[in-house]
């Protein structure tokens, strides 16, 4: 049962205010005062009468706990998380507190919240900052609806601002090459290092976790199991961001390498380490040796793009899709959850598909005679002709030989063919003829 009745206020329309005696669903007895009104508390009391009926009922007290309060309670439930993830969260922990901090949850309004988005966006915080302090308010203030101290989020339907395009810095092979070179030239030994990152397209903290156990140097692929991170200085080892295990090919190129790496090494030695077989710290790696080899490659290079460790998985994402791959295959070297990420980040290099796409669909559209075809078959036996020449030139200059192959014989035959397909002078000046008739 609840009632309305007055009481004696100063402040109060006549010197009088209005109040809601009523019971909680738990039975106890309670009260809501400062309506202005007999109208306003009556409203009030039908309303809260409903929401005890229906199950929605929030006490008017629930909500006087403070954001940072309920933000403790919700950290304290992060324990299962990475603690790296932990630590990179710190930083919009303070933003939000230095803004919410001292408001009570039941006090933080839509309103508000839109409010102090457009702030963080004159004071010129970048979007993915703004992305992660607002996804930490909203799981705060998620836990308080849960905990019944407020009825609804009041985050929902507050409109973040959009993530402008960014151009993908990556790296052609020669750029790797010459980023190889002058990391060696830093720290011999370690040029692989980049070049491992670029075409293989691995996160720093699974490259510096890599064992000599993960290796099958047969199949040329290893697997990626776990990660190694600098958390305030100290190592923490952990799953794979997306906890899950894959497989990842490396090129022939590399087997040279990888193959001296893990000489002399048992099973569960690290293959990539530092000088005195520590752990390779991505802090020391990148202030020491990739700084400033980056800045002499720029300096000789000076549209070399400004790429950083982490971004050698563009590379490595760029160059296997100019090979041809499809974008599972790319997701499965990158460790992506789903080939919508991949698709989300690298849908720009998949640009030529749609390019093959058109062609194809002219070609099949488009009614073709003999003579359209013979010249596609041609065109395709010169373009072979092309890479046969371009392969024998590159073994001479490599001073091999193809083994069991006469390359002479093979090109002779060729250029025969190709010669066979085109058509005579006569016949191409009686075509002419007849054309015009």
């Amino acid at each position: 049962m609840s009632s309305v009745k007055s009481y004696p206020a100063k402040t109060g329309p006549k010197g009088r205010l209005w109040q809601v005696f009523y019971r909680t669903p738990e039975n106890g007895s309670t009260r809501k005062r400062g309506f202005t009104t007999q109208r306003e508390a009556e409203s009030w009391r039908v309303s809260m009468e409903a929401a005890k009926q229906s199950g929605t009922y929030i006490s008017p007290s629930a909500g006087k706990v403070t954001v940072e309060m309920v933000g403790t309670q919700w950290k304290s439930a992060r324990a299962h998380l990475k603690a790296s993830t932990i630590a990179n969260s710190e930083t919009a922990w303070k933003r939000v507190m230095a803004r919410w901090g001292s408001s009570e949850v039941g006090n933080v309004r839509t309103a508000h919240v839109r409010s102090w988005v457009a702030t963080l966006v004159k004071d010129g915080v970048g979007v993915e900052s703004i992305e992660n302090a607002f996804s930490m308010l909203r799981q705060i203030m998620a836990t308080a609806v849960e905990d019944r101290r407020v009825a609804s989020n009041p985050c929902d339907g507050v409109k973040l601002p959009r993530r402008g395009h960014t151009h993908l810095m990556c790296l052609s092979h020669e750029r790797v090459a010459l980023l190889e070179k002058q990391v060696d030239r830093y720290a011999p030994g370690y040029g692989i290092v980049p070049q491992f990152l670029a075409y293989t397209g691995l996160r720093w903290n699974e490259l510096a976790a890599l064992k000599v156990q993960c290796f099958n140097r047969d199949a040329r692929r290893f697997d990626v199991i776990e990660g190694v991170t600098e958390v305030a200085g100290e190592l923490v080892w952990s799953t794979t961001k997306t906890h899950t295990r894959r497989t990842v090919p490396y090129p022939a190129f590399l087997e040279e390498q990888i193959e001296a790496l893990c000489r002399g090494k048992g099973p569960a030695d690290l293959v990539f380490t530092s000088a005195d077989g520590s752990v390779l710290r991505v802090s020391n790696f990148r202030t020491r040796v990739f700084g400033p080899a980056l800045k002499a490659c720029i300096e000789a290079d000076p549209h070399f793009p400004k790429v950083t460790l982490r971004k050698l998985r563009n590379t490595a994402a760029s160059l296997a899709i100019a090979e041809g791959a499809t974008v599972k295959a790319v997701q499965a070297m990158l460790g992506h959850k789903s080939a919508a990420m991949t698709l989300d980040i690298y849908a720009s290099l998949f640009a030529s598909d749609l390019d093959d796409v058109a062609d194809r669909l002219n070609t099949a559209a488009s009614p073709r005679t003999p003579g359209e075809d013979l010249r596609q078959l041609r065109g395709r036996v010169d373009d072979v002709v092309g890479q046969l020449e371009e392969l024998c030139a590159a073994h001479e200059a490599a001073g091999v030989s193809v083994d069991g192959v006469d390359t002479d014989a093979a090109l002779e035959s060729l250029r025969g063919a190709v010669a066979a397909l085109r058509p005579s002078p006569v016949a191409a000046v009686g075509a002419s003829s007849a054309a015009r008739q």
